[in-house]
């Protein structure tokens, strides 16, 4: 395998999604379901509104009473009792009478409109119910007043299988009477970090260490996949420690991502880990930054399948194929059924760029408006582009793609940005 030449990016996703299925169903209560993707339709266990009521504070009246009133020769009307939230009125609106009724509430029998409370002579806020009241301006049949099921009705489908949960679609899933959703299981994904010189962060370095940044972002990036994570901490350059976390793993996980370890130094263990915790199905993929990938899977004790990601050790390349590879997988088996999910868009160069031949480039880009053009964003690099330049990667929202076969671009180059920031479904 390591004679083979680098695969490009296509061929090397599609060989890790190969045969992908979303992980199992579980139910969970709808507060809960952020971000998680249905394994069932969801469909509305009640009517919304389930009876007529009130879009606002006022009076509930026959439309029919109030033809022709104006502040000036206001119509009169007995106040007959009152209708508020979850509350049922008990009194009949007839003709002359009018019932005090809230936002909300049931719309009393009789009534087929609302009067707001500003176009009355009733002072607002006033607890005690006033013996009539002075309606100032006319109103149509229906005014004011919320219809039973002008929002959902009992049997609607409100989400439906593979539609990621967000805060909106909680809401209405919620208001449709669902306690419960079925979605698909979080995978699980175990981080592991690799390196002699790596420290937990904010623990004092020794001489040439440097903070785990590594671990810290993976966990992140996973996270925001939609995964859940183990951590397995940092393993030092030694083959037999390598092998113990991965199979720690491998026992309690879906995905094993592991940085560092994986290029051609005396001292890069994960690469020859997996052909002794599984197997390693590809290594090296054609982009930049990023070529030395490993990529391979391996049997947990109860026999489920666990891929195994072993990602390059500088922490650009590292954050870039999380972003290619491992996310993903991650999102088809949390029941995506967009993989990537993410949107791209046109940009211009606002300077030159150079990469290395033959291999697709990702550059640390932020975005801005282009005032000629609004259809087309000016694209800047975000600072150096250099695989160990953490600094430039906080400060890009994209990734400015600039294809295999092109070693170097003008200022001004259209090209294609893959947004970071952003997710598409």
């Amino acid at each position: 395998m390591s004679g083979q030449a680098p695969l490009r990016l296509e061929v090397a996703r599609e060989r890790m999604l190969a045969g992908l299925q979303p992980l199992a169903a579980e139910a969970v209560a709808v507060g809960e379901a952020l971000g998680r993707v249905l394994a069932e339709d969801a469909m509305a266990r009640v009517t919304l509104p389930p009876w007529d009521n009130s879009a606002m504070d006022g009076y509930a009246v026959r439309a029919a009473d109030v033809v022709g009133a104006s502040p000036g020769t206001p119509v009169r009307l007995r106040v007959v009792g009152e209708s508020a939230a979850g509350h049922a009125p008990t009194e009949r609106v007839l003709a002359g009478t009018a019932v005090r009724v809230l936002t909300g509430a049931m719309l009393p029998d009789g009534a087929d409109a609302v009067v707001p409370v500003e176009d009355t002579d009733a002072r607002q806020g006033v607890a005690d119910l006033p013996a009539d009241v002075g309606i100032q301006r006319a109103v149509e049949p229906g005014a004011h007043v919320r219809r039973r099921a002008s929002d959902l009705l009992e049997g609607d489908r409100l989400a439906q299988v593979g539609q990621r949960l967000t805060p909106a679609s909680m809401a209405v899933l919620a208001a449709g009477g669902l306690g419960t959703l079925v979605v698909h299981r979080r995978p699980r994904v175990a981080i592991l970090g690799t390196g002699d010189e790596l420290v937990p962060p904010g623990e004092p370095l020794g001489p040439a260490q440097i903070p785990d940044s590594n671990s810290i972002a993976m966990a992140a990036l996973a996270r925001a996949a939609g995964a859940e994570v183990l951590g397995l901490g940092v393993a030092k350059d030694r083959r037999d420690e390598v092998i113990e976390r991965l199979q720690a793993g491998i026992a309690g996980a879906d995905l094993v991502v592991a940085s560092g370890g994986v290029s051609v130094g005396a001292h890069d263990e994960v690469k020859e880990a997996f052909d002794v915790v599984g197997r390693m199905d590809l290594w090296r993929v054609a982009i930049q930054p990023g070529k030395p990938l490993a990529f391979g899977r391996a049997t947990a004790p109860d026999g489920r399948a666990v891929l195994l990601f072993g990602l390059p050790g500088n922490p650009v390349s590292s954050f870039v194929t999380f972003e290619l590879f491992v996310r993903p997988v991650i999102r088809r088996l949390a029941g995506h059924a967009d993989p990537v999910g993410r949107r791209i868009v046109r940009a211009r160069l606002a300077e030159p760029v150079t990469k290395s031949a033959g291999r697709r480039a990702f550059l640390r880009v932020r975005l801005r408006p282009y005032p000629r053009d609004p259809s087309v964003a000016i694209a800047e690099l975000a600072g150096g582009q250099g695989s160990h330049v953490l600094s430039a990667l906080a400060r890009s929202n994209g990734l400015a793609i600039i294809p295999e076969e092109v070693d170097a671009l003008p200022a001004g180059s259209v090209v294609d940005v893959l947004r970071i920031d952003e997710e598409s479904s």
